[in-house]
């Protein structure tokens, strides 16, 4: 590598101040040059390849043509630092801070409750703070636009949106809003609008205490920026890394000298292409060319002819020339750039847009490339530029398939792109399918342009070509030219579907699977463009009055919906719940919906994470080594290479665990043989994270496979492989009752499993102490108590010598209630054998492939009934995807089992369960518990018996829902008085019935768009089955000058316990919240606590804390009686002089559960949550794709303690419950290798998912004597409302199945994916594809449920 001795000087200015780097690493990203060297961790780390905003910035860059500033989002962590020279960046840190001036932007997501666990919230308010950078006043779009690369895991997104709409111009929010009757909420006949009003509140914050919006208070760009743009530096640039050279040269001259020099080194702009290649493929280029500052390559030049974009611009700039360029041509002219712009609305995320560069984009030919498949058939033209001249070559098939006679020399580089204009009698239009509406990769995609002969419907020209089915964009030139002449009709139609399947073929095994409905894509798209431009063609002949000869094919009414996409669309909603009684006193919290307590400090980005904390002295960092076989005997482990490499000081197996490896059958370290892939096998101990990374490539481990290899559940019973004995229960006679029914149905349910996707991955801090063997450990966990005990045994040390700190968690969801410990044991094997504290962060991927997440399920069922739907038997066997050790396993199948019944009473039935063992990672405990995919089997019963009786099934489930105070399947009494409250409350406030009618109206008008709606009620179980994990402890101190800190053993997740906590004590002992503090969860201070999970942690913890004041204030009594008016500094210094004890520790024994199994009764839950869901929606029956339209939740909260924090929790659920039933899918190959291991393959719920309208309205006037207040755990119990969604869309799906006469009884699998919908809808393009013999080949992904 040529290497001139030194590297320059690189600058630029962080948040004002100006920041040199005189040893700049082109490997280095600018989001670890934030954290690590100028200690910003507000920027987060999430996902490390741009897909989920947690790490947004703004860079702001002084344009020198235009001397135009211009401000735009950047993902940090795949910035490299060297592109940055001069410019300027501003962080969270930068825009405002508690300790100074919230900027308004930070105070408004806080206060209108758009934080939980605050971890993406510094990237949605850098997001926000950009687009008021550029719009201070912003149209609803553009905030839309703006935060569809950031996703949140917490809140369901609607209180973010809610905080921006604050700022924008046009609201089309209600007008009567805030005077309590808004036009969202007419119900049938609302029981809430009838004489309560003053009761029901619907504003969860008051807007006019936000401060304005004042641009003039930004910080101003640095002068000495402004001095460069006018005077730009021309020298080439040149920074050494250890391993990567950055040149970026000045001019263009010195470019195409370079790249003469360099044939193979790669130009460089966004690194959206090039960083996430080098991160997950280990890609080395060890000489990179920046031509970052030269500004031929950003020009624009318009003609008559059409408009040539240099190829530096970005993609957002881009989407603006196109913008611009088809507000001035003429509609004809501007067709190809319209349908460019299409495109560039859905491509990636915001933040990718502003980095990714429009030259970039074409030249990696990236198969799933949205523009090239455009491009191509819209004729652009390629513009390229070396030393020896200009050449132009076309952007067609042969350059997408890099044919190296169609494509750049080395020499060259892409200066630009020329797109020519549209004709008259020429038609442009583009087609994609994805996972979900917006920042994903498509399925497929295609471009596809059509030129007739003047006056007629005779093709005189044709291209397509297709993105995502094959390996470079495909262009289709064989059936186009076959097409010429042909006249614009169905016959055309048929001939074209034909050929284009024979040409675009895609093999059995093609990569990325889903290869019958890529197929099926290929040709319903064309089918679309047929109708557009037969559509464009009726217009046409209207203008031109064209000869009466000319009668194109008519479009059927019911057709014309097929045209239309569905639209992005900002969501409304409502929120109500009942005010607090007029006479509580106004300085006692409770039932008000306070802010969450670190809801300013997540915005601000001061709110302390596990890796936030600052690098300790001498602290080293470990990477996880992991299995690539699935089962497999280690032969042996060669560490030899690892040691040797810069900085490597240790590899840490399983001999070197002084205490116990785990369990028998679920090592911490793997000794003799592994189970998975993904299975720990040993670590890495180095001195930086990039040491200890790369010495994990160089480890040799050599397996010889073993026998049985077991993945899917069918498997798993072919082998008779199970975790723990099949759980039982029974009640009536099964046999008889089938022996007496009208009807049995039989049938089968798939739902597939969901990663927890936390924003935080897991992480921990080891520090070891000089003296005692005592530890400290900092770790992001739902159970601090477990990782102090498991790390105890692990180093045989006795547990009061570890302390565990827990001070917020980044998400949890279940997923950090377990497998924190094998994390913290493992670093704590470290740092006793190194000596120095110890660093473990996973990456996204690692963390999805080790963890392990929600159980998949098969489950059978058998239901017996008679023709009005009464249900008299029903029997059902679900089998859960274990992995590959116990785990939460047995608990999650015998919840799974007591649940089964949901809202349902059923005279006679049977509930079995087993849990699998098979060679995957460890599933584990995930909000709900098995309920979501037991209920699920439920449900699609309920559904089955509606299709055979032909009844709707809102009435079947009506029908058979628990009606009076009863005894459930396991014994337990109770009373659905509430429940059915819930249910006809939804009813009526989703205007059920009415829009029933308008959804049969609307599907008898079209044939290619179906509605379906759907109803869910809900019977959640809180709680743990056993009394003992009911327990909880407080502590709470009194200081002297009359503060209070309090803690307790519940740990924040972002469920805003600490917050509920404050209100609590804040209650009990009559004093302001501002008064009382919580520091942190520590094992020191509290105990033998139990995991935060299960939904009662605020209730337990609540008991606790409301224990230890009312200790406090009985001690108090006596003083205040004699000093009735004095304050609450006096009593308390009064107290001290008298020497009464200002520090209590509060006690909860728990709620009284228990379960025997053997007997099949008991009383194994607390309470029950109670609710019901009404989702509609609107699916595409060509390409799969759905919108949710409206969302109707009503919940049973009794008395909330804090109605923000709750709705959020039941928001949050709901969305996260959707993504499950609909955009969620983990893809595993025949190999056992987890494939979807980040943002870019696995698809949470996006900005652009949340329904249309979504309103949540708490019951009012609910009461339980059993709980603190009266109040109710609602963390887990909405996820389950989100197959509203799923049975909305299987409704839709029976719709077009019943007019197009195939039979209504499909299995129900879960997530309804494109996919799936696209081919439960079966036409005549279903009927047309070729499909394969499963025996011929061996498939990409297997299904494991």
């Amino acid at each position: 590598m040529p290497c001139p001795s030194r590297s320059d000087e690189l600058f630029f200015f962080v948040n004002g101040r100006k920041v040199i780097e005189r040893n700049a690493d082109p490997e280095v990203t600018l989001l670890t040059f934030l954290r690590k060297n100028l200690g910003l961790t507000g920027t987060k780390y999430a996902c490390g390849r741009g897909g989920c905003g947690a790490c947004t910035v703004m860079v702001s860059k002084c344009d020198p043509t235009s001397k135009k500033i211009r401000h735009f989002s950047i993902t940090a962590c795949l910035v490299p630092i060297c592109s940055l020279y001069g410019a300027a960046i501003t962080t969270v840190e930068g825009v405002g801070s508690i300790k100074t001036k919230l900027h308004p932007v930070q105070e408004r997501i806080a206060k209108s409750h758009g934080t939980q666990c605050g971890f993406c919230t510094p990237g949605m308010v850098m997001s926000m703070y950009t687009l008021l950078r550029n719009h201070p006043q912003p149209s609803e779009e553009q905030l839309m636009e703006a935060l569809g690369g950031n996703l949140c895991r917490c809140t369901g997104y609607r209180p973010i949106l809610e905080s921006g709409r604050t700022f924008c111009v046009e609201s089309n929010g209600c007008q009567q809003k805030g005077t309590g009757n808004c036009c969202l909420d007419q119900g049938e006949n609302d029981s809430f609008s009838r004489g309560r009003n003053s009761d029901i509140s619907t504003e969860l914050f008051t807007k006019d205490q936000f401060q304005p919006l004042d641009p003039t208070q930004e910080l101003i760009f640095p002068p000495e920026l402004l001095r460069m743009a006018e005077n730009p530096e021309k020298r080439t640039l040149n920074f050494h890394g250890e391993r990567v050279t950055w040149i970026s040269p000045g001019t263009l001259k010195d470019l195409l000298e370079l790249k003469v020099k360099h044939p193979e080194a790669p130009l460089i702009l966004g690194n959206t292409s090039l960083g996430p290649a080098m991160k997950s493929r280990g890609h080395l280029h060890p000489i990179l060319l920046s031509p970052a500052r030269i500004s031929e390559l950003n020009t624009v030049s318009k003609t008559s002819e059409g408009l040539t974009i240099g190829a530096g611009c970005s993609l957002a700039q881009v989407k603006d020339i196109l913008a611009e360029r088809v507000s001035e041509l003429p509609e004809e002219k501007a067709r190809t750039y319209r349908a460019l712009l299409k495109h560039l609305k859905s491509l990636a995320g915001q933040q990718i847009r502003n980095m990714a560069s429009l030259g970039g984009h074409i030249i990696s030919r990236h198969f799933y490339s949205d523009l090239n498949p455009i491009l191509a058939a819209g004729n652009a033209t390629l513009n390229l530029i070396s030393e020896a001249g200009t050449r132009q070559i076309p952007l067609n098939e042969h350059f997408l398939a890099g044919l190296a006679s169609a494509d750049l020399k080395p020499e060259e580089i892409l200066e630009s792109v020329y797109i020519p204009h549209s004709q008259k009698w020429e038609f442009v239009s583009a087609f994609r399918q994805a996972q979900c509406q917006q920042n994903a990769l498509a399925d497929v995609n295609a471009g596809m342009r059509v030129l007739l002969k003047e006056g007629t419907d005779a093709i005189e020209d044709l291209s397509i070509a297709y993105g995502g089915v094959g390996t470079a964009t495909v262009s289709a030139r064989k059936s186009c030219q076959q097409l010429l002449g042909r006249r614009w009709n169905e016959l055309m139609l048929d001939e074209a579907c034909r050929l284009l399947l024979d040409e675009v073929s895609l093999p059995g095994s093609a990569p990325g699977g889903k290869v019958e409905f890529k197929r099926t894509l290929v040709i319903s798209f064309f089918f679309k463009f047929y109708l557009e431009v037969l559509q464009e063609l009726k217009k046409l002949a209207k203008l031109f009055s064209a000869p009466d000869c000319l009668h194109y094919p008519e479009i059927s009414d019911q057709f014309l919906s097929a045209l239309e996409d569905f639209p992005v669309t900002v969501p409304q909603g409502v929120q109500k719940y009942q005010s607090v009684d007029s006479r509580q006193p106004l300085q006692d919290p409770v039932g008000r919906p306070i802010m969450h307590v670190s809801g300013l400090k997540h915005a601000t980005g001061e709110a302390i994470f596990c890796d936030d904390i600052p690098r300790v002295d001498n602290e080293l960092y470990m990477v996880l080594v992991t299995s690539t076989r699935a089962h497999a005997k280690i032969i042996s482990i060669d560490l030899s290479e690892a040691l040797e490499l810069p900085g490597v000081v240790d590899v840490i197996t399983a001999k070197d665990i002084p205490g116990t490896n785990g369990a028998e059958d679920d090592k911490l370290l793997a000794v003799d043989e592994v189970l998975c892939v993904g299975q720990i096998i040993c670590a890495v101990v180095a001195e930086t994270n990039v040491q200890a990374k790369r010495a994990t490539e160089k480890i040799k481990i050599t397996y010889e496979d073993l026998e049985p290899v077991i993945f899917t559940i069918e498997e798993a019973i072919k082998h008779n492989s199970f975790l723990c004995p099949e759980k039982k229960l029974e009640q009536g006679n099964i046999e008889e009752a089938f022996e007496k029914v009208d009807q049995i149905v039989e049938g089968e349910v798939h739902a597939g499993g969901q990663e927890h996707f936390y924003m935080e991955t897991q992480r921990v801090l080891i520090i070891p102490k000089t003296e005692d063997k005592e530890l400290d450990i900092y770790v992001s966990t739902q159970d601090p108590a477990h990782v102090q005990k498991t790390v105890s045994s692990t180093l045989n040390v006795p547990i009061n010598r570890i302390t565990c700190h827990v001070k917020r968690v980044g998400g949890g969801f279940g997923g950090k209630v377990g497998r924190p410990a094998v994390f913290g044991a493992i670093a704590a094997v470290g740092a006793i054998k190194t000596g120095h504290p110890i660093r473990l962060v996973l990456d996204r991927e690692d963390d999805m492939l080790i963890t392990g997440g929600r159980h998949p399920l098969f489950g059978k069922y058998k239901v017996g009934f008679m023709n009005n739907g009464r249900i008299k038997a029903l029997d059902i066997e679900c089998f859960i995807n274990g992995g590959c050790t116990l785990d939460d396993s047995e608990q999650v199948i015998e919840f799974l089992v007591l649940k089964l019944e949901n809202a349902y009473k059923i005279r006679n039935l049977r509930f079995r369960g087993r849990a699998c063992m098979t060679n995957l990672p460890s599933n584990t405990a995930f909000r709900g518990f098995g309920f979501p995919q037991g209920t699920l089997v439920t449900e699609s019963c309920i559904t089955a018996v509606a299709a055979k009786c032909g009844l709707l099934p809102e009435k079947i489930r009506e029908k058979n829902m628990y009606k009076t105070v009863d005894k459930t399947i396991y014994k337990q009494a109770f009373n659905p008085e509430t429940l059915i409250r819930c249910w006809n409350e939804c009813l009526d406030k989703s205007a059920f019935h009415s829009r029933r009618i308008q959804v049969e109206e609307f599907n008898k008008k079209n044939y290619w768009k179906k509605k379906g709606i759907a109803i869910i009620p809900m019977k959640f179980s809180v709680g743990f089955a056993a009394t003992s994990y009911h327990q909880a402890a407080a502590l709470v101190h009194i200081y002297t000058d009359g503060s209070v800190l309090v803690t307790h053993g519940g740990n924040e997740l972002g469920q805003g316990i600490h917050t509920k906590m404050l209100q609590v004590a804040s209650r009990e002992l009559k004093i302001p919240m501002s008064y009382v503090h919580i520091c942190e969860t520590s094992t020191a201070m509290v105990p033998n606590t139990i995991a935060t999970a299960a939904s009662i942690g605020s209730d337990v913890n609540g008991r606790a804390v409301q224990n230890a004041c009312q200790i406090l204030l009985k001690r108090l009594e006596p003083i205040i009686k004699k000093n009735p008016d004095g304050t609450w500094e006096d009593w308390i210094e009064a107290a001290f002089e008298q020497r009464i004890s200002l520090s209590a520790t509060g006690y909860f024994r728990g709620y009284k559960a228990f379960m025997d199994w053997e007997k099949g009764e008991g009383d194994p839950f607390p309470y029950y949550v109670y609710g019901a869901a009404c989702s509609e929606v609107e699916i595409d029956c060509l390409t799969g794709a759905h919108k949710k339209i409206r969302t109707d939740i009503v919940m049973d909260a009794c008395c909330s303690l804090n109605p923000a924090i709750d709705i959020g929790q039941i928001e949050g659920s709901f969305i996260q419950g959707m993504g499950l039933y609909t955009t969620e899918e983990l893809k595993y190959s025949p190999e056992g290798v987890l494939y979807s291991r980040g943002p870019d393959e696995y698809k949470i719920p996006t900005i652009t998912d949340v329904p249309e309208e979504f309103n949540v309205s708490l019951l009012p006037s609910s009461q339980t004597p059993l709980t603190i207040y009266s109040s109710k755990g609602l963390g887990e119990s909405g996820m389950f409302l989100g197959s509203s969604v799923f049975f909305a869309i299987a409704d839709a799906v029976a719709t077009a199945r019943r007019e197009r006469d195939i039979a209504e009884d499909f299995t129900a699998k879960s997530p309804a994916t494109p996919e799936r919908v696209r081919m439960a809808c079966a036409d005549r393009f279903t009927e047309m594809i070729p499909r394969d013999d499963p025996k011929t080949f061996k498939p990409w992904s297997i299904p494991i449920a």
